[in-house]
């Protein structure tokens, strides 16, 4: 389970967020192309748009519960 406090600092404020346990697997980056991007220098994914829409929550909850090493989260927030 994702660790709120250790977000990392990349993650625009808002419910879903990715802890420093991402591996930058690239399966959030291809489920929800439009809230996860890809820090490069870091080797990891960071939430860098939240859902603003039905569609785009849906893609979010889906890489959460299909991530690996279940970097991301959601606090309801």
């Amino acid at each position: 389970m994702a660790n709120k406090e250790e977000r990392v600092a990349e993650n625009v404020l808002g419910p879903f967020f990715v802890d420093r346990q991402c591996i930058d697997c690239n399966l959030c980056r291809d489920t929800a192309p439009n809230n996860f991007r890809q820090h490069e220098e870091g080797g990891y994914s960071y939430v860098y748009k939240q859902p603003e829409s039905d569609e785009e929550r849906a893609q979010c909850q889906e890489a959460m519960e299909a991530c690996p090493v279940e970097a991301i989260g959601n606090d309801g927030g």
